[in-house]
């Protein structure tokens, strides 16, 4: 796990070794293990590098690497499947000098060009540059683990593994206001019309599964290589069949994301889904190995995680480290996790995120598997029974009579269901577009809050957002372009921060496919979210953890209020920005007005 950064102009005066430095600073949260800087003989071409030694910790495998004298690659992130890619170049004659997945990665872009990205296995963030073609190739990886950050101009490109990195190499930080609009209006924290934007002007992220190239006259291009097929469903796959492939999936994803040579462990959070990589990790290792795991724990909250994880020490052969968090904790770190953030970050929950990424730390533990991503795949959320019975109410009415009175059961008075999935079915995405403003009268608190100047600016512009009446429409749309995006960049942040790597089992992109190809009762059935998951760990997990109907994960207790200097500082420099009108301020925004005038810092 790295930071990366470069540069690439038609004018030889923008690169420069003393840029690459300033660039390279910036991240060397990112890898303290070592640094190095590389301009092309031409001079166009610039790279930075910083590095986190995970795999092949030799010198030899330091960046930016060079290859058969004729490529050049900074690299951030973890091949997995490396060693079997590794094995198969050999057999076509190609020779490594390092034990790295660097170089095989290297070795398959001068065997398939651009073609290597479908068969990499991992999370990843690169740059190669072709000096016989004269060409750079950017890419990212199949979910957006790892970041890509650009800057483009008609003679300039830049990219970083962090905007900070962009502003400190010369672009002007500058907030996108209607980024700001949409956050302080709706809460959301992406523009779903322009999904490479960002919060600031003029910088873009590369998309998940998606590679730019930039020809020698600074031509780009960009392709998307992978996608995932969510209407396709393998209708006649037996219970048994289905819980059978995904043991091996998941297995097979935890045993390669084990590949370290640097101590690994386990966030630990006491849900299905961390427990689940736990104890199948012990069993897969069959207790050999006492794994370390950490937690986030919060005295005196009565949604505290301590019986779950305790269950799991006493069923796995674990070395457990928690972190016990208080509000004033939470609150003393929220300026120093925004400085690593850089956009707006959901609640206290990622500062905890934080808390449990600094004490692997404290614990010399490198390389930490987590849970996320499961929700995203396997239905773990309530609202996603809407999407579920919008399906059934076209299909199958006998069945959706079944599973509502199942759901009613299970959290009736808790969860009301509504009727709302049939209006959206019947007048499919009526409720979800709509203006960026709309009528006052329907919401006229979203705002009153904004200075009236301001506000006129966005009045007009449409905005729709992508929603699809189906299960897997919905689990594609949270996966790929909403929530899961924004998890990816908390957990990326806070890991590197601390100089951390994260390795997220779940997003392993055939375990991915193939629970897309499951019919929607593997996901949901009888008022149980992850159906499936909970199937195929019924004999590894406890069963009140295995069979419980809701998880916090790391969630503090909700606090109402932030500092209140620290809120009327953001109230203060809003109101200068001319973005709110004081006067009018909106009751219970306060760590949206604070998460939105740090964009301003």
């Amino acid at each position: 796990m790295c930071g990366i950064a470069g540069i690439f102009s038609l004018d030889i005066a923008q690169v420069s070794e003393s840029r690459l430095l300033q660039m390279s600073d910036k991240m060397a949260h990112r890898g303290p293990d070592g640094f190095g800087t590389w301009i092309s003989k031409n001079r166009h071409i610039g790279f930075a590098h910083r590095r986190l030694s995970i795999i092949d910790l030799d010198a030899s495998a330091n960046q930016p690497m060079h290859y058969l004298d004729r490529y050049t690659i900074v690299f951030n992130g973890e091949i997995y499947n490396y060693l079997e890619l590794k094995s198969q170049l050999v057999d076509k004659g190609y020779s490594f000098r390092t034990k790295s997945d660097t170089e095989v990665l290297l070795a398959l872009y001068d065997y398939k060009k651009e073609k290597l990205l479908e068969e990499v296995d991992g999370m990843f963030a690169f740059c190669i540059y072709d000096s016989i073609e004269d060409t750079l190739f950017c890419a990212r990886d199949r979910f957006g683990e790892k970041p890509f950050y650009y800057w483009n101009t008609d003679s300039t490109f830049l990219f970083a593994s962090e905007m900070k990195c962009l502003w400190a190499g010369g672009v002007e930080k500058r907030p996108d206001e209607e980024m700001v609009f949409l956050y302080l209006a709706y809460g959301t924290q992406q523009n779903y019309e322009s999904p490479d934007g960002t919060f600031f002007k003029g910088i873009k992220q590369l998309e998940p599964a998606t590679f730019l190239k930039i020809d020698k006259n600074k031509n780009i291009s960009k392709r998307k290589y992978w996608d995932i097929d969510w209407k396709f469903q393998q209708n006649d796959i037996s219970s048994v069949e289905a819980v059978n492939v995904f043991t091996d999936l998941f297995s097979s994803s935890l045993m390669r994301r084990l590949r370290s040579d640097v101590p690994v462990g386990s966030s630990l959070s006491g849900g299905l889904h961390s427990s689940s990589i736990v104890m199948l990790i012990d069993k897969l290792k069959s207790g050999s190995q006492v794994q370390k795991t950490f937690s986030a724990r919060f005295t005196g909250f009565e949604r505290d995680e301590g019986s779950f994880i305790d269950m799991v020490v006493a069923g796995a052969k674990v070395e457990p480290h928690q972190v016990f968090l208080t509000p004033e904790i939470l609150q003393s770190k929220l300026k120093e996790v925004a400085y690593y953030q850089e956009e707006p970050f959901g609640s206290t929950s990622i500062v905890a995120q934080w808390e449990v990424m600094k004490l692997a730390k404290e614990h010399n533990v490198t390389v930490l598997l987590d849970g996320q991503g499961a929700d995203e795949i396997l239905a773990g959320y309530l609202p996603y029974f809407s999407s579920y019975y919008s399906g059934l109410y076209l299909n199958n009415r006998k069945e959706l009579k079944n599973q509502i009175s199942h759901f009613n059961t299970m959290y009736g008075k808790e969860y009301p269901l509504g009727v709302g999935w049939k209006f959206d079915t019947l007048f499919p995405g009526a409720r979800t577009s709509f203006r960026k403003f709309k009528n006052v009268l329907s919401k006229p608190d979203y705002f009153a809050q904004f200075n009236s100047e301001f506000l006129s600016g966005y009045k007009k512009t449409p905005y729709r957002l992508d929603y699809n009446n189906s299960l897997n429409g919905a689990l594609y749309f949270a996966l790929m372009k909403g929530g899961m995006q924004n998890l990816l960049r908390y957990a990326d942040r806070n890991s590197m921060a601390h100089s951390r790597e994260v390795r997220l089992p779940f997003l392993d992109y055939k375990l991915v496919e193939f629970v897309f190809s499951l019919p929607d009762h593997f996901k949901l059935k009888d008022g149980w979210t992850k159906f499936v998951l909970r199937d195929s760990m019924k004999n590894i997990l406890p069963a009140p953890i295995c069979w419980r109907k809701e998880k916090v994960g790391f969630e503090p207790p909700r606090y109402k209020s932030a500092p209140e200097e620290y809120y009327q500082d953001s109230i203060q420099r809003l109101t200068s920005e001319k973005i709110i009108d004081p006067t009018r301020i909106l009751p219970g925004s306060s760590w949206e007005y604070i998460q939105a005038a740090n964009l301003f810092l």
